[in-house]
Parts: C-alpha cells; sequence; structure tokens
C-alpha cells in the first residue's frame, strides 16, 4: 500500500481488507502511516468493513473472519466489496456481448452490475434467476418507456436465495427447458481443484442446469475469488471458455487460470479476438 491522501473511501477499503487478508491482521496505526489518513478515517473504515461481515474488529486493529463453506453473505453484503473490479469487469463482459443474442445472468453482483452496461444492446433476450438483474432491466424500460430493440426478460421462478438468486425445482425446471448462446455467471469460489464453487446447495443445482444449457460459458469474477471454495462444486474448470477478471488477478494464479480454462481476459488490459 502507497501513501495517497486522496484514495476514495472504495479504494481504501478495499486496500485494507488486501493487507489484512495477506497478512492476517493490521493495526490502526500501521494503516494511518501507510495510508496517510487519520486516525479517525482508518477506524471508520474498519466499522464498515465489519460491518460487512469481512474483518474482525480486535483492539488496535482487525483481522480477516474465517468463513465456513457454508456461509453465504446477503447481496447487500457483497455489493459493497470491490465496487471497482466489479465495474471494471462488468464493462469489459459487456464489450463480449452481441446484439439479438439469446443471454442468460446469474445472480450474484458482478452480474448485477453488467446488467447495467447491457440495457442498450439491442434485442437481447435475457434470461435470469436473479430478481436483482431482472430489474435493472424493467427499470430501463420503465424510465425510457418501451421503445424498439429494448431486451426481452425471462425471470425463472423458485425460491429466493440471500443473494436475491431464485433456485430449486421451479428454477431448474424452467432452465433446463431453455437454451442460450451465452451464459454470464457470477461465483461465490473459484479454485483449479474445485472449479466453481457456492455455500447454497439448492443454488449449486440452479448453476449446473444453467451452465448445461448455454453454449459458451462466461464466469465474471473478481481475484478475490480465486482460491474460494465453497460448500458444493456445481462446475468443472474446462466447463468455462472464458474468465473475466480484474488486474488484481496475481501472475501466479493467471498462469494457473490460463492452464485450465480456454482464455483468461483481464479488464483494462489487452486482449484479442473478443467477439462471440
Amino acid at each position: 500500500m502507497s501513501e495517497n491522501q486522496n484514495l476514495l473511501a472504495e479504494q481504501r477499503r478495499a486496500l485494507i481488507l488486501d493487507e489484512v487478508r495477506r497478512r492476517g491482521g493490521v493495526r490502526v496505526n500501521e494503516l494511518t502511516r501507510r495510508l496517510g489518513v487519520s486516525d479517525m478515517t482508518v477506524r471508520r473504515d474498519l466499522d464498515a468493513l465489519a460491518r460487512q461481515g469481512v474483518v474482525e474488529k480486535v483492539h488496535g486493529g482487525a483481522v480477516p473472519v474465517a468463513e465456513a463453506s457454508t456461509h453465504e453473505p446477503g447481496f447487500e453484503a457483497k455489493s459493497g466489496l470491490e465496487l471497482t473490479a466489479k465495474e471494471d469487469i462488468a464493462r469489459t463482459a459487456a464489450e463480449l456481448v452481441a446484439p439479438g443474442s439469446a443471454i442468460a445472468l446469474s445472480g450474484g453482483t458482478t452480474t448485477y452490475a453488467l446488467a447495467h452496461h447491457l440495457v442498450d444492446v439491442p434485442d437481447l433476450t435475457v434470461v435470469t434467476n436473479s430478481v436483482r438483474v431482472a430489474d435493472v432491466f424493467h427499470s430501463a424500460q420503465r424510465t425510457s418507456g418501451q421503445r424498439q430493440g429494448a431486451a426481452t426478460v425471462v425471470l425463472t421462478g423458485g425460491v429466493r436465495t440471500p443473494s436475491d438468486s431464485l433456485v430449486g425445482q421451479v428454477a431448474d425446471q424452467a432452465i433446463a427447458a431453455l437454451h442460450f448462446d451465452v451464459l454470464f455467471l457470477g461465483v461465490h469460489g473459484i479454485s483449479a481443484e474445485a472449479g466453481l464453487s457456492t455455500p447454497n446447495l439448492a443454488e449449486a443445482e440452479t448453476n449446473r442446469r444453467l451452465v448445461q444449457s448455454a453454449r459458451r460459458v462466461i464466469v465474471v469474477a473478481d481475484h478475490t475469488k480465486w482460491g474460494t471454495v465453497g460448500l458444493s462444486s456445481f462446475a468443472a474448470l474446462d466447463q468455462v471458455d472464458t474468465l473475466v477478471t480484474d488486474g488484481g488477478m496475481p501472475a501466479a494464479a493467471r498462469a494457473e487460470i490460463s492452464e485450465h480454462l480456454r482464455r483468461l481476459v483481464v479488464a483494462g488490459e489487452p486482449e484479442d479476438d473478443t467477439d462471440i
């Protein structure tokens, strides 16, 4: 971390979280010195990260929260993490969508960010099990009125999860009867050994159906998802065509990912042959 008094709160907190996870804990006085901000600012940042459930405050500093493989944060808790990375990933992933495509968007905060970049892509058919994603398209139509080329949105039924995804038998049956060109898939965790995983068993089955119904699978996941393993795996890495991630992905992880995936796209870095 370098000293910079002009860092946005979001950027500061991302740096703090990375430092906590990397070192296993940090002290307030270390952070004030490295970030060049006041003691009060650092404590507010730690309070915010503690409310999101990603650090635990201790006397004089903070330590990481050890999450069980069954722990599933809610949408609001996840939406405050890695905002810049998610926006970069969403912007890059949107460039992979051709007008007139039939696409699917799974639940998650990164696919939610992606949806905002897709509302102006003409003639899309969007299948989603995410209440939040569907609301993005419906809100755009209410704001601009029924316009030519507006997306047709198919929202599956099902039981709502903490991340506002619809899962279960109703969702699975609806998805199994459909076929789409591209699936954009948000994940809880991704690793070479466990593949794609989630802490929610029902969501794992619904995601499995989404993968099976897609001609091409694109995972959108920031660098913090690498090495995270949830309770249930639902796809191996060789079932993924493309991973779109951010520049925070370490070089060693990129090399390992490239051994298993057909294509790795890093937002903000040059990449060839990006047409679907």
